[in-house]
């Protein structure tokens, strides 16, 4: 990916609503901002605050503390925001990082939905995991909707898009691959949890789920759940997974 002096971004692009083959994204609203500011300042173009924020005062000192150019800009909130009550918006060059060859990764292959992508993010940080690979296609990690919705988590986090899982497998041979299935008849209990130093959990998109080719790669886990319900959702089984696997391997 391209990088872009952000003093020269901010002088020569004209910021508009998001668009994916942009270099740049943002964030809507003022935590999830801080958090971009405190996690990843050096990729921060611009901050624009509106005229009616409460705390002007602290996030001038922030930035100015990190070298952040700030911009009080109420007409360029409201084009760029479609939420009334945002306040403030961080503008940031996109980035490409790589995983942790030493840490436990969560493998996501073909999310469709940016809201559950962010979710996702913010919930596997919540418990203690920082590295996420991302099999393509698959939702935008920029999307400010993805954004919004991890919370600012995405900028604590290691991310890597993979053209496939096989590409993904290549690279991290030492992890230990489990995959969440609905097959009953040939898959583990999360109940029967392994115990593993270094492994990667993986799980297949909203609606149809890793096909059965995945019952042959790693070992299978399926989450235990009631005759009542088809399956669960993707944000939730990846919670469960990962709260039970990261308690089980401490």
């Amino acid at each position: 990916m391209e990088y872009i002096d952000k003093k020269k971004a901010c002088e020569q692009i004209q910021i508009k609503p998001y668009k994916k083959k942009e270099l740049y994204s943002y964030t809507l609203g003022a935590f999830p901002t801080y958090e971009l500011i405190e996690n990843e300042p050096d990729k921060v173009w611009k901050v624009l605050v509106h005229s009616d924020y409460t705390d002007i005062e602290n996030l001038t000192k922030l930035c100015k503390g990190r070298g952040i150019s700030l911009e009080v800009n109420n007409k360029l909130i409201n084009k760029l925001s479609d939420k009334e009550n945002c306040y403030v918006i961080g503008i940031f060059g996109k980035y490409e990082c790589k995983l942790s060859g030493d840490k436990p990764h969560v493998v996501l292959v073909n999310p469709s939905n940016m809201g559950n992508l962010g979710t996702i993010i913010r919930t596997i940080v919540g418990f203690g995991i920082y590295d996420i690979a991302i099999i393509l296609p698959g939702a935008d990690i920029f999307n400010p909707k993805t954004v919004r919705a991890s919370m600012g988590a995405l900028f604590k986090l290691n991310f890597q898009l993979f053209m496939s899982f096989d590409e993904y497998a290549n690279q991290y041979r030492e992890h230990d691959i489990y995959t969440f299935m609905l097959n009953e008849k040939e898959t583990l209990s999360l109940n029967d949890c392994p115990k593993s130093k270094l492994f990667s959990l993986v799980f297949g998109n909203e609606g149809t789920g890793l096909d059965d080719s995945f019952l042959n790669v790693g070992t299978s886990i399926m989450i235990p759940q009631s005759p009542d319900v088809d399956s669960l959702n993707l944000t939730i089984a990846v919670g469960v997974g990962t709260y039970v696997f990261v308690n089980h391997n401490n």
